[in-house]
C-alpha cells in the first residue's frame, strides 16, 4: 500500500498542506483555519516537476566561450544563446572566480546585488536577503531601496506625515472602519483578486469576511478607476469612470469646492498642519490665474461638472476615508494624488478620526487594514555597510545603460556605478520593470551576470551562470507576515528536483571557499539558523504577555497562531488627540501640507506642494491622436507577478495562449475586433501580442492587459522584435515618477490595438531553453 505523508508549508499566496506518495507530490490542500483560502495553491504539484524547472548549473555557451576564458565580453547574446550544462563545482569556480576577477579589477561597486523581487514567504532561504548578506562579507556592492509596489510614496510620505505608514501599514484597520465610516473613496478601487496575495503568506485571507461587512454597514462607497472590477460586486460602489492618469485634477477640485462651500477644517488645519494657505493660493489660481475648480478639471478627467460637485458634496459633513491603491502612484508625477489626498483628508478634518481619514493600499494586498498582529519574524540580518551606493529598485536599466551619469533622487545626487556583474536571486526584473526591450539591451551590458533560479525565467534566459534553486518544498523554513496571525513551520516534502540546491547552502559553499564563511554562516547549520528565527520571535512574544510553545511542540503542530490584539487601531489618532505631545517626524511635527524640504530640492515637476501636471501620455495628451487608447496593467488575478505562469491555473486564464487584453466594446467594435482575436498592441517602444477579451467593466478609451505573461521576444522579420505573450512592459514607459520618489511610471502608456493578421508564432518560453547536456 503506498504511503501518504502530509507536511506543513506557506507560500505568498497562502498556507497550505503538501500530500507526498512514494516521495513525490501528489496534491495540495488549504489551511484548515482560512476562511477564504487561495486556489492559487493548487499550481504547486504541477510547478514542482514542470518542463522549465533548472535541473542542473548552466552557463551560457557564448559566455562560456569569451568571459569564461578570460576573453572580453562582445556584448551581445544574452536571450538567444544556448546553455551548457556543467557540475556544480565547476559553476561554483565560475562564480567565485568572477566575483574575485571583478572585485579586485573594478571594486565592489561595478557588482550589482539588486535582486528586488518576493522570492520564498520563508525567512531563512530569503534568497535577496541571503544575496545581500553574502556581498555585503565580501565588501557591498551596489543596491536598492524603496520597491516598485509603492516607490514613490516610500520617499514622499516621510516628508508629509513623518513615516511611510499609511501606504505600508498599519493603516486604519477594518472594524474602526466599519463601525464609524460613512463614506469610502477608493481611489483605484478595492480588487478583491490582490487579496489573494501577501509578501510573507498568510493563513487569513479576510477580504470576503470585509467585503460582507462591508456591504450589510450601510457605508457608501465609491470606486474612481477606469475598471469596474476594481471594486467587489457586493458593495454595489459607484462608480466614477474617470480617465487615467488625471486623479489629481479631480482632487484638486474637489478640494477647491470644500473651501469654496466653507466645509475646510479650519481648526484642524491650523492646529495639525502647515502650509495650507500656500495650497489655498494655488487651489484659487492666485499665482497662474487658474482656479482649480470643477469646470478647470472636468475637460482634463472627462468627468462632468456635475459628477465632480456631486462627488464634492457628497463628502461634506460625513466620516470619511480617503484612500488609493498603490498602482495610483505608479504613473508620471504618481507623487501627486498620495500628497494630494493627504491635504483632502486634512482639509475635511477627517485624519485621525476612528473610520476615517487618508491611508493607502487597502486594495493592494491581503492584510492591509487587518487587526495590527505585528508578528515578529525576521531571518538572518544584513550588515550595513557605510558608502555602499542603493539606486532607486526602478532605475535598474539607467544604471546599466548610463554609468557615471547623475541620478537625481529624494534631495540627493550621486553618479551611478559603472556595473560590470550582476548577481540576482529571488526576483524577476523581466516581470517588474518597464520598457523591457530597453530592459533586454541594458542586459546586454555587464560581463558577467549570476542567477539562482528554480525555473527558467525570463531573467535566468538573460543571465550567464544560472543555479538551480530549490523551491520551499524542498527545504526546511519558518515562515509568516506581520499582517498575519500565524507563524508557519515549512516542512521539507521532498527531494529537490534534478541537482538544485537551497540558497542558503549555496551562499554557503561560496562564502566558505572565498574565506568569509564564518562571517555569512557564523558556523549555524539550518536547523539552527531555524532555532535561533524562532527564539527570537518567542523572546519577542513573550515580552507581550505571550508565550508561544517550544519549537519541537511548534515544528510538529506546523503553526502556531499569536493572540488578536486588545484594540483596534486608528492611523494617526494619537497625533490628532494631541499634537504637541505626538507629534509627526516632519520638520514642523505637523502634516506638511507644504514641505519646505522638497521645495529645497528644486524639483519643478514635484515643488513643495500638491499640484497638477499633465502626464506625458494620458488621453488628453496630443500622442493621444496617435496611440488614442490608454493602457493599464495592473496585477494578474491567476498568479502572483510572474511565479507559476506555466501552471494550469494561469495557462488556462489565458487568450490563445497569451494574456488577455480588456477592452471596451465600443473600442472593439471601432476597430473591428472580436472576442478571442490575436491581437497587436503597440506604441513606439514596442509590440506585444495578446488575446482580446471584450468587456464594459473597462471604459472606453481605456485598455487593460495583466502583468505576469513571461517575456517572449520573438523577430518580426525585419531586424526587430515582437513581444509575443502580452507582456504589457514591453510597452510601458521606463521613467520616474519624479526625481524625488524615483518610482515606476508603468499606468502613464498610450497604445493603439489592431488584429493580428499572420499567423502567430508559438509560446516558446515556459519550457527549457536550448540546452546541451553535461558530458
Amino acid at each position: 500500500m503506498t504511503a501518504r505523508r502530509s507536511f506543513q508549508s506557506l507560500a505568498h499566496w497562502g498556507a497550505f498542506t503538501a500530500h507526498v506518495e512514494d516521495g513525490r507530490l501528489v496534491g495540495v490542500s488549504p489551511f484548515s483555519e482560512d476562511p477564504q483560502p487561495n486556489d492559487l495553491i493548487e499550481a504547486w504539484p504541477e510547478m514542482v516537476y514542470a518542463d522549465n524547472r533548472v535541473r542542473r548549473p548552466s552557463i551560457r555557451r557564448g559566455w562560456l566561450e569569451t568571459v569564461g576564458r578570460g576573453l572580453p565580453h562582445p556584448g551581445h547574446g544574452r536571450g538567444d544563446d544556448s546553455f551548457v550544462e556543467v557540475p556544480w563545482d565547476e559553476a561554483l569556480e565560475f562564480v567565485g572566480r568572477e566575483l574575485e576577477r571583478v572585485r579586485s579589477e573594478h571594486g565592489n561597486a561595478s557588482i550589482f546585488g539588486g535582486s528586488y523581487g518576493w522570492a520564498s514567504a520563508g525567512r531563512l532561504h530569503h534568497a535577496r536577503t541571503l544575496l545581500h548578506r553574502f556581498l555585503s562579507t565580501l565588501g557591498g556592492c551596489t543596491g536598492q531601496v524603496t520597491n516598485y509596489s509603492y516607490g514613490a510614496a516610500m520617499r514622499l510620505l516621510p516628508h508629509v506625515l513623518g513615516s511611510e505608514a499609511a501606504v505600508s501599514g498599519p493603516v486604519t484597520d477594518w472594524p474602526a472602519i466599519l463601525e464609524h465610516c460613512e463614506r469610502f473613496v477608493a481611489f483605484g478601487g478595492i480588487a478583491g483578486k490582490n487579496w489573494k496575495i501577501q509578501s510573507g503568506g498568510a493563513g487569513l485571507h479576510p477580504y470576503g469576511e470585509w467585503m460582507d461587512k462591508a456591504a450589510e454597514s450601510g457605508i457608501r462607497f465609491t470606486n474612481i478607476s477606469p475598471l469596474r472590477s476594481d471594486t467587489a460586486s457586493v458593495l454595489d460602489a459607484e462608480w466614477i469612470a474617470i480617465r487615467p492618469g488625471t486623479d489629481m485634477a479631480l482632487i484638486l477640485a474637489t478640494a477647491w469646492l470644500v473651501h469654496a462651500r466653507g466645509k475646510t477644517d479650519m481648526d484642524f488645519v491650523t492646529r495639525h498642519c502647515v502650509g495650507f494657505d500656500r495650497f489655498l493660493a494655488y487651489l484659487q489660481g492666485a499665482e497662474d490665474g487658474i482656479a482649480k475648480d470643477p469646470a478647470w478639471a472636468a475637460p482634463i478627467t472627462g468627468l462632468s461638472v456635475e459628477a465632480i460637485t456631486d462627488f464634492a458634496e457628497s463628502l461634506f459633513d460625513r466620516r470619511v476615508m480617503l484612500s488609493a491603491a498603490w498602482s495610483l502612484q505608479r504613473a508620471e508625477h504618481g507623487e501627486q494624488p498620495y500628497w494630494g489626498l493627504v491635504a483632502l483628508a486634512a482639509m475635511l478634518g477627517q485624519i485621525g478620526l476612528p473610520g476615517g481619514g487618508v491611508a493607502f493600499g487597502y486594495g493592494s494586498m491581503n492584510g492591509m487594514g487587518n487587526p495590527v498582529y505585528d508578528l515578529p519574524i525576521a531571518g538572518m540580518a544584513v550588515p550595513k555597510r557605510a558608502g555602499d551606493i542603493k539606486i532607486p529598485v526602478a532605475r535598474i536599466t539607467d544604471l546599466l545603460l548610463k554609468p557615471g551619469e547623475p541620478c537625481e533622487f529624494d534631495g540627493r545626487t550621486f553618479p551611478y556605478p559603472d556595473i560590470k556583474l550582476i548577481y540576482w536571486a529571488g526576483g524577476n526584473p523581466f516581470h517588474h520593470h518597464q520598457d523591457l526591450f530597453r530592459l533586454r539591451e541594458a542586459f546586454q551590458r555587464p560581463e558577467t551576470i549570476i542567477v539562482h533560479e528554480p525555473w527558467w525565467t525570463a531573467t535566468a534566459r538573460h543571465a550567464d551562470i544560472v543555479l538551480p534553486a530549490t523551491t520551499p518544498l524542498e527545504r526546511n523554513d519558518i515562515g509568516g507576515s506581520s499582517r498575519d496571525p500565524y507563524l508557519f513551520a515549512m516542512h521539507k516534502a521532498i527531494e529537490p528536483v534534478g541537482e538544485a540546491r537551497d540558497d542558503f547552502a549555496i551562499f554557503c559553499a561560496l562564502a566558505d571557499s572565498l574565506g568569509v564563511g564564518e562571517a555569512f554562516h557564523e558556523n549555524r547549520s539550518e536547523s539552527e539558523w531555524l532555532h535561533l528565527i524562532y527564539d527570537r520571535f518567542s523572546e519577542a512574544m513573550s515580552k507581550r504577555s505571550f508565550n508561544p510553545p517550544d519549537f519541537d511542540t511548534f515544528w510538529e503542530a506546523g503553526h502556531v497562531r499569536i493572540p488578536d490584539p486588545k484594540q483596534g487601531f486608528t492611523l494617526y489618532e494619537a497625533f490628532r488627540d494631541d499634537p504637541k505631545s505626538h507629534p509627526l517626524n516632519t520638520p514642523s511635527g505637523k502634516v506638511e501640507i507644504f514641505s519646505e524640504t522638497v521645495a529645497g530640492f528644486g524639483y519643478a515637476e514635484c515643488p513643495g506642494m500638491p499640484v497638477w501636471r499633465a502626464p506625458s501620455e494620458f488621453l488628453g495628451s496630443e500622442l493621444a491622436e496617435q496611440y488614442p487608447l490608454h493602457m493599464i496593467s495592473n496585477q494578474p488575478e491567476d498568479k502572483l507577478h510572474g511565479q507559476m505562469d506555466a501552471s494550469g491555473p494561469s495557462r488556462r486564464n489565458k487568450v490563445r495562449d497569451r494574456a488577455g487584453l480588456i477592452m471596451n466594446p465600443a473600442d472593439a467594435a471601432a476597430r473591428g475586433l472580436i472576442d478571442g482575436d490575436v491581437v497587436r498592441v503597440f506604441n513606439d517602444r514596442g509590440i506585444s501580442l495578446a488575446g482580446l477579451r471584450v468587456s464594459e467593466d473597462v471604459m472606453p478609451g481605456v485598455v487593460c492587459l495583466p502583468t505576469g505573461a513571461t517575456f517572449n521576444p520573438v523577430s518580426d522579420g525585419k531586424g526587430g522584435w515582437i513581444e509575443n505573450h502580452g507582456n504589457p512592459n514591453a510597452l510601458t514607459k521606463d521613467i520616474g515618477t519624479s526625481r524625488l520618489g524615483q518610482g515606476p511610471s508603468a499606468q502613464t502608456c498610450l497604445v493603439e490595438v489592431s488584429r493580428h493578421e499572420q499567423e502567430a508564432a508559438p509560446i516558446s518560453v515556459l519550457a527549457q531553453p536550448e540546452i546541451e547536456a553535461a558530458a
